[in-house]
């Protein structure tokens, strides 16, 4: 969680256990020195890219009407 800007290590680690509990993300722990978690996506996760595709879309249309305005 280091090195991250714009977001604090307690949002970012209420919002990722929200994705795992929500089952788009997938924790995983390593027995490192310190311990290594790495959060992946989730096979569920692959249902919404339809969704972000299309949401992705219309946002790019979106912002060339309003800059075009």
């Amino acid at each position: 969680m280091k090195d991250l800007e714009g977001i604090s290590p307690k949002i970012l680690a209420q919002e990722l256990r929200h994705l795992e509990q929500n089952k788009l993300v997938v924790r995983n722990v390593f027995p490192t020195t310190p311990v290594s978690i790495i959060y992946e996506a989730s096979p569920y996760s692959d249902t919404l890219k339809d969704v972000l595709r299309t949401l992705s879309d219309w946002g790019a249309g979106h912002r060339k009407k309003i800059i075009e305005e």
